[in-house]
């Protein structure tokens, strides 16, 4: 693949952009540790994000394999530029966060102590066990709807760091205490484990990953996933900015029709050849790093694609979760995939219109299929 060095342009960064993310099948903890980051999403249809995300990255990858080795990999679910899996020696660059950050109005510092000291007590501990225990009613969640208070309580102290997730029961989140956390009192908060990091090196390190995961990366992208860092750090705020003015010292950039694009330094996009591409067909998460930045989509693909499960069904032009389907180089339509009586049923929409009528393309959509209800455990559909 590293053959031939052309002039940089946007068809060499788009070959890049998939030639660096969608890299050889490997193992599940090398395929964590070489992405940085695994968006987490609930939606199962067929399967969720992170399990769509790291189905073509990990050797005979299957549906749930990450719950079921979550406690054997050296991971975190926790905040980053959204929610997902992240590996263990990325944690510190996080926390702690501020003691009150994400605490809510209104949460008693009394209901913080008691729920603690009572995950202290217990170990692992499920939301409907806090819930039956504690009883503090219910509360507006974030989609407008009504969630338990225990719950939302047991997000904020993850998410300051006081909870961890130990695992996951039919994908419902099991916490545990962190070892470095104050069992009770005012002010409660996790300690710092090792050495204190120097939070500028704790913000560049940050804005590395997102580079890494997200690269090539427009200006404008790269600013908007800094706004979402200094969510998921709000200690950092000061030192994630000025890691953001500082981008075109700490990575390899260049202008292409008045975009300037961002990459990691130690990588050349010249040095992925655009000589013809195995045929091969990848139908990808809508989060799947690939297509998540949804500027670098329309400037690589010239169509806007759309996440449309949360769109009324009505207004739908693609899909309630709609899979972009990535043939060779381009992004030329995408596929909503169900199980239906155990077996894998697919409708295909695309760009143009109308499906590539070439025998590969079939042959390439079929065993991509074929892969797709292995990967569910279930038969393909007719």
């Amino acid at each position: 693949m590293r053959k031939v060095a052309l002039p940089l342009s946007l068809p060499v960064l788009r070959r890049y952009a998939i030639a660096r993310s969608l890299f050889a099948p490997m193992t599940l903890r090398r395929a964590i540790d070489r992405l940085g980051f695994v968006q987490a999403d609930p939606i199962r249809a067929p399967a969720r994000a992170q399990d769509l995300i790291l189905r073509p990255r990990v050797k005979r990858y299957r549906e749930g394999d990450l719950d079921r080795r979550y406690q054997a990999l050296a991971v975190d679910e926790d905040h980053f530029v959204n929610y997902g899996y992240l590996p263990k020696r990325h944690r510190e660059l996080l926390h702690p966060r501020p003691p009150t950050a994400r605490r809510g109005v209104g949460t008693a510092e009394e209901q913080v102590e008691q729920l603690l000291a009572f995950a202290h007590e217990h170990g692992e501990i499920h939301p409907r066990r806090v819930a039956a225990h504690f009883d503090l009613g219910r509360v507006e969640n974030y989609w407008g709807g009504q969630s338990q208070a225990s719950t939302q309580l047991l997000e904020r102290l993850h998410f300051q760091g006081l909870l961890r997730v130990a695992r996951r029961d039919d994908g419902i989140r099991i916490y545990m205490p962190c070892a470095s956390a104050s069992r009770v009192g005012n002010g409660a908060e996790p300690a710092t484990e090792g050495p204190a990091i120097d939070p500028r090196r704790r913000a560049e390190a940050l804005v590395s990953l997102v580079v890494a995961l997200y690269a090539p990366l427009p200006a404008s992208s790269l600013t908007q996933l800094v706004a979402k860092l200094k969510f998921a750090a709000p200690q950092l705020r000061d030192e994630l900015a000025q890691t953001r003015a500082r981008a075109q010292e700490l990575y390899q950039h260049a202008t292409l029709a008045g975009t300037t694009w961002y990459w990691p330094r130690s990588e050349r996009p010249t040095d992925y050849s655009l000589e013809s591409s195995p045929p091969i067909i990848r139908l990808l998460a809508p989060f799947d790093p690939v297509v998540w930045d949804r500027l670098r989509f329309e400037a690589f693909w010239g169509w806007p694609y759309r996440f449309e499960a949360y769109t009324p069904a009505k207004r739908r032009q693609l899909g309630y979760y709609a899979l972009p389907l990535l043939w060779r180089e381009k992004v030329i339509g995408w596929g909503n995939l169900a199980v239906s009586g155990g077996r894998l049923q697919a409708r295909f929409g695309y760009r143009t219109g109308a499906q590539p009528g070439s025998r590969v393309f079939r042959r390439e959509l079929a065993a991509e299929l074929e892969r797709f209800a292995e990967f569910l455990g279930v038969e393909l559909g007719t």
